[in-house]
């Protein structure tokens, strides 16, 4: 009998080492951020930031009974840049990042399909997404929030600073922003700035609504296609089922 008990004990170890292995709830949350993670150093640029994004206008913002389906298009990719704080409008917005452990922040320009509207969709590569929260919620502080200068002209808060390219593309993507803001998505912070293509300076623009709802549903849908890209959740791991996998 002992030694039929060894023998099912020898042969269950077996088939234990033979079997696929099994990760724990732990195990697979740490892949899984690690994936996410890393997508920014191995994902091409281009699938990062695709040629064009599909956004969508209400009926209401056209005073109509249907919505408008259009294309934002991609005009240039910035350069990596690994000091995140020249990638922000300010120093303290910059210093926000680097105390949450910034790495890096990658930088994309897109207009719409009339040229119309310009905008830059940037993202923060944080160590961790409670790190990429509490760097979104450092960007709203009272400090770097909306203020009035001393003509009461709103000004806007700090954040992602617009792409400026060299060449004949340079002067009309060298915009002003209208509209700026910010999220985060895993450990990324993903932000965007937003203005007219032909570097009128800040005006109201929440005053015209055609405007604004263009360039808000432009640079949102841009900002959460990249985020989606970025940031959204891989399968569960699994083990292939050979052998110390």
């Amino acid at each position: 009998m002992l030694g039929v008990l060894g023998f099912a004990a020898s042969a269950s170890g077996v088939a234990i080492q033979l079997l696929p292995r099994q990760f724990t709830a732990g195990q697979q949350h740490q892949i899984e951020a690690w994936q996410v993670a890393s997508r920014w150093q191995t994902m091409p640029a281009g699938e990062i930031f695709p040629a064009s994004v599909p956004y969508q206008l209400p009926a209401k913002v056209l005073e109509d009974m249907t919505p408008l389906n259009l294309d934002a298009l991609r005009v240039g990719i910035a350069p990596q840049q690994s000091d995140c704080a020249k990638s922000m409008t300010s120093a303290a917005a910059g210093a926000v990042l680097g105390r949450e452990g910034c790495e890096a922040v990658l930088r994309a320009t897109y207009v719409d399909s009339t040229r119309s509207y310009v905008m830059t969709v940037g993202i923060a590569v944080l160590p961790t997404a409670a790190a990429a929260s509490s760097a979104n919620t450092g960007l709203d502080r009272p400090l770097l929030a909306a203020a009035r200068n001393a003509d009461g002209a709103v000004q806007l808060a700090a954040g992602v600073q617009v792409v400026r390219f060299d060449g004949m593309a340079g002067e009309l993507y060298d915009y002003n922003r209208q509209l700026s803001k910010s999220f985060s998505y895993g450990p990324y912070v993903v932000m965007y700035a937003v203005g007219y293509s032909d570097r009128r300076p800040r005006v109201p623009v929440s005053q015209d609504l055609y405007a604004y709802g263009e360039m808000t549903y432009m640079a949102m849908d841009v900002a959460k296609s990249v985020a989606d890209t970025l940031g959204t959740r891989p399968a569960s791991p699994h083990c292939p089922g050979s052998p110390g996998c």
